[in-house]
């Protein structure tokens, strides 16, 4: 089996380049490849779309790319946490599309199973549903998704093997399993790299078939967007 360990973020994002369509994982800010995002940065790429569930916050995740012009287009499902990526909206630098959070999850799932779309009624007659192909299925109407076409998939999981085996913990189990299995290219990076064998294959979440290359990373912030503390008092 070709080695799919690679030393660190930079060697694993070596040949991404400016122009391409990636998919970032995780949920708000939980979950999210940090390491690679920081390589991303540092390369300099840019005219970039990425899919993701949000943009990230101003001075962290992909706000940090949408704070050095690297982004083109945004296919999310909640921005509302970033004011940069607000000030490029309004004033035309960025592309954004919008999409209802269960589409974007199905569309990274229908790339993953090798399907070329999607029906659901998310979004029928209102403005996301304008150009697209409508359908009735038993007397309901159902919108055409289109399934993703990325060329890399960025992911963290909380544990992986030499193999590529990843599992995940808690709320980054959203939206990084299913871009696993969708990305031309997954790259994975993990708290804690084990050699091949060690993982319980029943809390496998991604089988190592989906993924290219793994490596361990380091310095995790895991920040928290809004920290509420409850007074038991």
């Amino acid at each position: 089996m070709m080695n799919k360990v690679v030393t660190d973020a930079a060697a694993a994002i070596s040949d991404i380049t400016s122009g391409m369509t990636l998919m970032l994982g995780g949920f708000g800010l939980c979950g999210i490849p940090e390491n690679c995002i920081a390589a991303l940065v540092k390369k300099g790429v840019n005219q970039l779309t990425c899919i993701s569930n949000n943009a990230g916050v101003d001075d962290f995740g992909i706000g940090l790319m949408l704070q050095q012009r690297q982004v083109k287009k945004m296919i999310a499902s909640y921005v509302g946490e970033n004011a940069e990526f607000e000030r490029q909206l309004l004033s035309g630098e960025l592309e954004v599309e919008l999409i209802p959070q269960g589409t974007l999850a199905s569309r990274c799932m229908a790339a993953g199973y090798g399907m070329p779309a999607i029906f659901t009624p998310a979004g029928v007659g209102t403005e996301i549903a304008e150009g697209k192909e409508v359908r009735n299925f038993n007397g309901k109407d159902y919108l055409m998704e289109m399934a993703f076409d990325a060329d890399f998939a960025l992911v963290k999981a909380w544990k992986g093997d030499m193999q590529g085996n990843l599992i995940y913990r808690s709320t980054a189990r959203n939206f990084n399993p299913v871009m696993a299995m969708a990305g031309k290219i997954t790259i994975a990076e993990v708290e804690e790299l084990v050699p091949a064998g060690q993982l319980d294959p029943d809390q496998i979440h991604t089988p190592g078939i989906y993924v290219h290359r793994i490596f361990q990373g380091k310095h995790y912030e895991k920040r928290i967007e809004h920290r509420t503390v409850r007074n038991f008092a």
